[in-house]
C-alpha cells in the first residue's frame, strides 16, 4: 500500500447505501488477521533459528566433552602402563581400577552421557574410528595385561610395545571429533549471522508493513480531517484496501459528502434566515418608529398624515388614504390622503361604508388586497374608480382598537407590486397601533371634557355656596331698602346700609378667594409653600389664631394633581370656618408618612351633623370636599357637635398615592 496525497479534484468514491461497520469486513482482510499472521510467521522463523542455534550449541558442548574424554584415553592408557611397571617392581599397584576407568570412558564415548552432556557427533567415520580405538584397547592393550605370565616376555614390556598403536588410534579419533566440531562451530556462526540479518530484515519489514497498514492510512485520515476543519468538504479519501481503514475511508467519504450537502443546505438556510432577519429587522424598525410617532402629542390630522407618509415610504406605494367611520358607522370619511387624483378624491371623500375595498376593510377590520387588473378581466365589467385613476392594485387594512372598527387605511400601487403575507401582518399590526392611538386621542379628549365638566361643576358649587348666597342676601336687603325708601323710613335705611356694605365686602372676599383657588397650580414638592400662603391669607381675613403642624416625616411628595386637591380641601374647610364657625382658634395638622393625613380642627360653634345632612350640606361646602376626596381616592371624616367646634380629617392611604 502506498501513500497517495489527497487532492480535491480526485473523484469521490461511491458511497455505500448502508452504514459500513467493521463486522462487515471479511476475516482474511482484517488488520487483526494480518497482524496475527505476521507475528506467527516471524515467531516461527525466529524460534526455528533459535532452536537450530541451541541444537548446534548442544552438539558442540557434547562434542567438546567427547574430545576431552577421547583425549583422556591416552592418559588412562599411560596410567595403566605406570601401574604395570609398579607391580613389576613389587610395589602396590591398582591396574584393574585404571583399566576399568578406561573401559568406562570408552563406554561413555560409545553410548554418550546426556547429563554432562557427552556424545560423539553422528558421523560414521567417527564411530568407526571409535570402534577401532575400542578394538585396539580390548584386543591389544587389555590382552597384554591379561596374557600368560609364564611366557618369557613380561607384561609391561608387551603393553608398552602395543601402546603406541593405541595412542595413534586415539589421536586420530580426537582429530576427527575436532574437525567435526569445527564444522559445526562454523555452522553456528552462520546461523547467528543469519539470525542477526533476519532480525534486521524482519524489523524493517515489520516497520514497513506497520507504516503501510497503520501510519499511512492514519496520516491520510488526519489530512482529510484537517481539510474538513478548513471547510473543504469536497475532500475524499482513496479506498485502496478492504480492511478496517478501507471501511474508515468509506465512512469518511460518506461523512464528507453528508457534511458537504448539509453545509450547502445550511448556507442556503443561513442566507434565507439572514434575509428574513433583515426583513424582520426592517419591520421592527418601522414598527418602533411608527409606535414612537403615534405615542406623541399630535392632533388627529397630523397623526394620520404622519402615519400614512411612513407607511407609503415603507411599502413604496404611489398613493394612500386614511379614512374613519362616522359615529353612526354608515359613512366613511377621508381624513388624509396622498397621491390621489382630484376626481377620485371627490368621488370617495365621503362614501357609504358598504362600498369599495376601503369600506370592506373598515367594517370588517380585516385586510383586503385586490388586483384591479385581474378583477376587471374576471368580472368583465366597468373599471373601478381606482382602476380608472391608473392604479393596478389596492390594499386596504382596518383601523381597529380592541375589536372596535374605527376606519381603514389604503395603499394604491401601479404595476406588479405583490403584498407578501409578512407585510400584510405588519400592516394589520400598524392598523391596530393607529386605531389604539386614535382611540387614546378620543379617550383623552373625552377625559379632558369630563375634567372640565367636573371642574365647572365644582366652580358652580363654589359660586352657589359663596357668591350666590351673598347676592341672594344682598337682593333681599335691597328689597327691604326699597320698601324703607318708599316709606321714607330713614331709620330702617340706616340699619340696612351697613348690612349691604358687609355683604358686598364678603362677596368681594369670596370672589378673591375663588380666583386664588382657580389659579392655583403646582410643581412637585411646593405644597408647604401653598399651605403657608393659604393660612396667612386666612389669618389676614379673620382674627382667628391658627396653629400649623407640618410633618414631612419619611413620605414622598405628592404629585401636583393630588397636591392641588388637598389644597382645595384645606381652602374649603377654612372658608367654612371663616363664614360659619365664629372660631377663635384653628389647628391644622399635616403629616406625610406612608399615608398622607390632613386634619383641620376649630373651636367654633360647631353644627349638628343630622341637621346638616337633612339640608344637603350644600350651604357649607361639605359636598365639594367629599367630591375632591373621592377624586383623590382618600377618606374624609367630618365630626362636630353644637358648641364644641368641628373637625375635618382627610386620610390618603399609600395604596392610592401616585408617583410624584
Amino acid at each position: 500500500m502506498s501513500d497517495h496525497p489527497l487532492h480535491p479534484a480526485k473523484p469521490a468514491v461511491p458511497l455505500p447505501t448502508a452504514p459500513v461497520t467493521l463486522l462487515a469486513t471479511p476475516f482474511r482482510y482484517r488488520l487483526s488477521t494480518r497482524i496475527v499472521a505476521l507475528s506467527g510467521v516471524a515467531l516461527a522463523l525466529v524460534l526455528s533459528m533459535i532452536v537450530g542455534t541451541l541444537w548446534l550449541s548442544w552438539q558442540l558442548e557434547g562434542a567438546g566433552a567427547a574430545i576431552n574424554d577421547a583425549g583422556s584415553l591416552r592418559m588412562r592408557a599411560g596410567n595403566v602402563a605406570i601401574q604395570l611397571n609398579e607391580a613389576r617392581t613389587g610395589r602396590q599397584a591398582d591396574v584393574s581400577s585404571q583399566s576399568a576407568l578406561l573401559d568406562l570412558t570408552l563406554a561413555h564415548l560409545k553410548s554418550g552421557d546426556p547429563v554432562r552432556p557427552l556424545f560423539l557427533p553422528a558421523t560414521a567415520a567417527i564411530h568407526a574410528q571409535l570402534d577401532a580405538v575400542s578394538q585396539a584397547w580390548h584386543d591389544s592393550l587389555k590382552q597384554a595385561i591379561t596374557h600368560d605370565l609364564s611366557s618369557s616376555i613380561d607384561t609391561p614390556s608387551l603393553y608398552l610395545a602395543r601402546l603406541p598403536a593405541f595412542v595413534v588410534e586415539a589421536d586420530a579419533l580426537v582429530r576427527m571429533i575436532e574437525r567435526e566440531n569445527a564444522r559445526k562451530t562454523a555452522w553456528l556462526r552462520r546461523w547467528q549471522i543469519a539470525l542477526a540479518a533476519f532480525a534486521c530484515v524482519g524489523t524493517i519489514a515489520i516497520v514497513y508493513l506497520l507504516y503501510a497498514w497503520f501510519v499511512t492510512p492514519v496520516r491520510r485520515l488526519e489530512r482529510g480531517l484537517s481539510r474538513i476543519e478548513q471547510r473543504e468538504f469536497s475532500a475524499r479519501l482513496p479506498v485502496e484496501s478492504r480492511d478496517e481503514f478501507g471501511h474508515l475511508a468509506h465512512g469518511f467519504n460518506r461523512m464528507a459528502s453528508e457534511l458537504q450537502s448539509l453545509y450547502r443546505d445550511l448556507a442556503r438556510r443561513v442566507t434565507n434566515k439572514t434575509a428574513q432577519l433583515a426583513t424582520r429587522n426592517g419591520e421592527l424598525v418601522a414598527l418602533y418608529e411608527m409606535t414612537s410617532f403615534l405615542h406623541g402629542a399630535h392632533d388627529v390630522e397630523v397623526l394620520c398624515r404622519g402615519f400614512l407618509e411612513r407607511v407609503m415610504r415603507q411599502f413604496n406605494a404611489e398613493a394612500g388614504t386614511v379614512r374613519v367611520l362616522a359615529q353612526e358607522g354608515d359613512n366613511l370619511h377621508v381624513v388624509v390622503f396622498e397621491g390621489l387624483p382630484g376626481r377620485l378624491l371627490s368621488a370617495e371623500r365621503c362614501m357609504p361604508a358598504s362600498t369599495c375595498v376601503c369600506g370592506a376593510a373598515a367594517v370588517g377590520g380585516v385586510a383586503v388586497v385586490r388586483d384591479l387588473r385581474m378583477q376587471q378581466v374576471v368580472e368583465s365589467g366597468p373599471a373601478t374608480q381606482c382602476g380608472k385613476a391608473g392604479f393596478d392594485a389596492v390594499a386596504a387594512f382596518g383601523i381597529v382598537s380592541n375589536d372596535l372598527a374605527l376606519g381603514s387605511f389604503s395603499l394604491h400601487f401601479r404595476g406588479d407590486r405583490p403584498v407578501l403575507p409578512s407585510q400584510t401582518r405588519l400592516l394589520e399590526t400598524l392598523g391596530k397601533h393607529l386605531g389604539t392611538a386614535l382611540q387614546n386621542h378620543r379617550l383623552a379628549t373625552a377625559a379632558r371634557q369630563l375634567a372640565v365638566a367636573q371642574e365647572r361643576h365644582l366652580v358652580a358649587q363654589g359660586l352657589h355656596d359663596s357668591i350666590a348666597q351673598s347676592l341672594n342676601f344682598l337682593k333681599l336687603q335691597l328689597h327691604l331698602l326699597d320698601d324703607a325708601a318708599s316709606r321714607d323710613d330713614m331709620n330702617e335705611v340706616r340699619e340696612i346700609a351697613p348690612l349691604l356694605r358687609g355683604g358686598l365686602e364678603e362677596s368681594y372676599e369670596d370672589v378673591r378667594e375663588l380666583l386664588v383657588n382657580f389659579r392655583t397650580k403646582f410643581a412637585t414638592g411646593n405644597l408647604r409653600d401653598a399651605v403657608d400662603e393659604t393660612v396667612t391669607r386666612f389669618e389676614r381675613q379673620t382674627d382667628t389664631l391658627v396653629r400649623l403642624d407640618y410633618d414631612e416625616a419619611s413620605g414622598l411628595p405628592l404629585p401636583p394633581d393630588q397636591q392641588l386637591q388637598v389644597l382645595f380641601i384645606l381652602q374649603e374647610a377654612l372658608s367654612n370656618i371663616r363664614k360659619h364657625a365664629l372660631a377663635t382658634q384653628v389647628h391644622i395638622a399635616l403629616k406625610n408618612t406612608r399615608d398622607f393625613e390632613l386634619t383641620i380642627q376649630d373651636n367654633g360653634d360647631g353644627y349638628d351633623p343630622a341637621n346638616i345632612g337633612s339640608h344637603g350640606e350644600a350651604h357649607v361646602g361639605f359636598h365639594i370636599m367629599r367630591e375632591r376626596a373621592a377624586r383623590l381616592g382618600a377618606q374624609l371624616e367630618l365630626d362636630s357637635e353644637p358648641g364644641k367646634g368641628a373637625r375635618v380629617h382627610l386620610l390618603l392611604p399609600a395604596s392610592e398615592r401616585q408617583a410624584a
